[in-house]
């Protein structure tokens, strides 16, 4: 306000806009929603000059005759009025400002810091910005406001005249906010998040979220129907389960990064528009390309594997997108896809490279303190798996459906050669209650590119890794490292060669025996933290019939 009454002050003393028309009108006009044309009029004389300063042509219509200048009474008053607030404005200002410094120089200096930041800042004055996460009002002169800020949770204590403003009177969840004082460890028998407390000295509203009809707890509440809550993602992730799931998804990130620089990998980084296909043309998302047929990735493989003769072993860390229209809890048409490729391996050495990333990926990321809470948060009493993990071949799989009646739909046994489906699959998981090693596929139902297996050709030197409650998160295959061998394979696929040359040509200039995998971030985060949904995994879910928002 006091701004504007000095902007005001500056027109009238300068004749800012000198003649210009402005038009109020005292019985429709507005002061807030007004321009100061005939359509948009202004409702007070005092607007108006504040608008265009003292040399303003002003209209006044107060009937239905129309509009008539203002008369030189009615002018001078609304002039002296405005001055009048100028200087109420400004005092009100001045003595803000002095209170401020009064109080400033009472306390000492307060350090900003983050919420992570607060058990080592114990005992210091500081400064804390963010949300309003939780609100309680005790008596008049009490408030308890737990405030979060992304990196963690405090709990602030208002008393006094702290409680009696009208922004702490009006004060609601989710408002962002920031206080000033002093953090204190809890006496024993209390608690509050990390022990501790922030008495608050000082405080200023920052943004005010809504109230009413439009109060956060009702945009969102847990038994909300779920493509509601996916339509309010953006408020659902600042839940503690939600943003829970996304922190320790970070963390198992960085520890799949780490596990890899450990191991001597390099990170390579391959194009997501492609003009090849890789796990099918059912599942492909095609575009124009300037003209051209395109689609988006749907494994980065074949491009790591040109990289091994320049780079070594090689991984990324990229989206891929398939095309099912498939309604699954693990099914996603984006997803991170984490994806190795390694050079002068064997079958075994690839398998025990799979049981080595899984485990020590797990040792790092139970190793970080905060990380751990999460996960024993969101999934109590997680038990690393042990070592070794199960093998088992796909003819043992289907020998084990039929021995525990484990059937197709229409009743029947599943048979050699034919694709063990996610249901069956996963009951067989769950029963076994550990981590398989799912291996030597049929040929004819996995990819055209896997290495057949030499003592007996009709299977694959491939893998999936099956984990408990949510069946298949890795994808991975010795690859053919024959170019005779790869051409009939395109063949049997009905695949045209000719725009995989570069990839045949891997054959043709140094082959080398080589092998790599596929692994589904969020299929990953779903075991380790127990979610029923890889939609839970992922910060913006992106399935069949959902793109926004």
């Amino acid at each position: 306000m006091a701004q504007l009454l000095s902007t005001a002050a500056e027109k009238l003393s300068l004749g800012a806009d000198a003649g210009k028309v402005v038009y109020i009108d005292e019985v429709k006009g507005s002061d807030e929603a007004g321009q100061g044309t005939q359509d948009a009029p202004f409702k007070t004389a005092i607007k108006a000059l504040d608008f265009a300063g003292e040399s303003a042509q002003i209209q006044v219509k107060k009937d239905e005759e129309g509009y008539k200048e203002i008369s030189a009474s009615a002018l001078k008053k609304a002039k002296k009025t405005l001055v009048e607030q100028q200087r109420k404005a400004k005092k009100q200002e001045e003595q803000k400002l002095k209170q401020e410094q009064e109080k400033d120089s009472s306390l000492p200096k307060a350090q900003t810091i983050k919420i992570r930041d607060a058990v080592a800042s114990r005992g210091k004055r500081v400064k804390v910005s963010g949300w309003v996460h939780r609100l309680r009002v005790q008596g008049k002169d009490m408030m308890f406001a737990v405030l979060r800020d992304g990196s963690g949770y405090i709990q602030c204590v208002l008393t006094g005249q702290l409680c009696k403003t009208f922004d702490a009177i009006t004060l609601t969840l989710e408002s962002t906010i920031t206080v000033y004082g002093v953090i204190n460890q809890l006496p024993e028998g209390k608690t509050a998040p990390d022990g501790h407390e922030l008495v608050v000295d000082y405080w200023t509203m920052v943004g005010k979220a809504p109230g009413g009809d439009d109060a956060f707890t009702n945009k969102i509440s847990q038994d909300a129907d779920p493509s509601y809550l996916l339509d309010q993602r953006h408020l659902v992730l600042r839940g503690e389960t939600a943003s829970a799931v996304m922190k320790a998804r970070s963390q198992v990130i960085k520890a799949f990064r780490a596990h890899f620089e450990h191991k001597g990998y390099t990170e390579v980084t391959p194009p997501c528009m492609v003009q090849t296909q890789v796990e099918g043309g059912s599942t492909l998302f095609a575009f124009d390309y300037y003209g051209q047929q395109a689609y988006l990735t749907q494994s980065s493989q074949l491009y790591l594997e040109t990289c091994l003769p320049a780079l070594g072993d090689v991984f990324c860390l990229a989206e891929s997108y398939r095309a099912e229209k498939s309604h699954t809890r693990r099914h996603l048409s984006e997803y991170t896809h984490l994806e190795a490729e390694l050079a002068f391996i064997t079958f075994d050495d690839l398998l025990q490279g799979l049981e080595d990333l899984i485990c020590d990926t797990l040792d790092r990321v139970l190793a970080d303190e905060p990380t751990r809470q999460l996960i024993e948060q969101l999934n109590p009493g997680f038990q690393r798996p042990q070592r070794p993990f199960m093998r088992m071949t796909y003819a043992d799989a289907i020998t084990y459906l039929k021995e525990n009646e484990i059937k197709k739909e229409d009743g029947t046994y599943y048979q050699f050669g034919e694709d063990i489906p996610e249901a069956p699959e996963r009951v067989m998981t769950d029963k076994i209650g550990k981590p398989i090693f799912l291996t030597r596929f049929p040929a004819e139902i996995k990819a055209f590119y896997m290495q057949k297996c030499s003592d007996d050709r009709r299977v694959t030197e491939s893998v999936d890794v099956l984990m408990p409650g949510v069946g298949e998160i890795v994808g991975g295959s010795m690859r053919m490292d024959n170019m005779e061998e790869l051409i009939e394979a395109y063949k049997n696929a009905g695949i045209d060669s000719a725009p995989y040359y570069w990839y045949t040509e891997q054959r043709k200039y140094g082959t080398t025996p080589h092998g790599g995998f596929g692994l589904g971030v969020e299929r990953f985060l779903a075991w380790l933290l127990n979610r029923y949904t890889v939609r839970e995994c992922s910060l913006y879910p992106r399935f069949t019939g959902r793109c926004t928002p």
